[in-house]
């Protein structure tokens, strides 16, 4: 990995944890930052780890220390797939790519309309067509809206009768880049949402780059809009 790939993903490593900070903070959960990680010493919210490492080589003992692997579902984002945690009663729970794309990289057409969420009834529609039925939509709470660094991308169809959110994402600035998450689209997928979330970060953060992870076919889909591989993370949740 080369020194530019090396400060990406201490970029985005950070901004993962911040977007992860302002989830934790919306549920009344309090995190630290860390020199090497950031970690919440209590339970976090469903899909949210209880920590993210800053730095290479972070150390372990002191790291799980910082958190409650006394409680079901525990977890740990690896941000440099560097830590080896199976001693300290841990497994692999999967591995994945952390992504970047340039600013004021071309973006394609899309034939959808974008916005930001700025209340919470369109927070809860946004929630809703994330979730899919899936039964999570209340993960998303109203709190949210209040940190500043925190944008909720929505898309809806430029034509028709009933302006529902088709598609969107979750937009993270920090100092250096945007981080992306949550991405969603609910006809076509990620494909279908890309252009149109591209096209709202180009037009809110037009001087800093994009990163995110995905894996498995998103990550196909992320490479195929503009985006590259910059490095490996691993997360990993407590067998207890």
């Amino acid at each position: 990995m080369t020194t530019s790939r090396q400060a990406l993903v201490r970029y985005a490593a950070r901004n993962n944890a911040e977007w992860c900070a302002a989830m934790c903070r919306a549920h009344g959960v309090a995190g630290e930052f860390g020199a090497e990680a950031w970690a919440a010493a209590v339970r976090t919210p469903l899909y949210y780890p209880d920590a993210v490492t800053l730095e290479p080589e972070t150390g372990r003992d002191a790291l799980v220390a910082r958190i409650d692997t006394a409680s079901p579902g525990a977890s740990v984002k690896d941000s440099f797939a560097d830590l080896e945690l199976t001693a300290a009663g841990f497994q692999v729970l999967f591995e994945a790519r952390w992504v970047h794309r340039p600013a004021g990289a071309p973006t394609a057409s899309s034939d959808l309309v974008w916005d930001v969420v700025g209340d919470s009834d369109t927070l809860r529609a946004w929630a809703l067509a994330w979730d899919d039925g899936a039964g999570d939509a209340d993960l998303f709470r109203p709190g949210l809206l209040a940190d500043p660094e925190t944008f909720v991308i929505l898309a809806r169809p430029a034509h028709g009768p009933d302006g529902r959110v088709v598609a969107g994402a979750v937009a993270t600035r920090s100092e250096h880049v945007v981080g992306v998450s949550n991405i969603f689209g609910r006809v076509g997928g990620p494909d279908d949402a890309w252009p149109v979330v591209l096209q709202a970060l180009a037009r809110l953060f037009p001087t800093l780059p994009v990163v995110g992870y995905e894996q498995g076919d998103d990550l196909r889909v992320a490479l195929r809009h503009g985006f590259e591989p910059i490095g490996p993370l691993r997360v990993w949740t407590h067998r207890g």
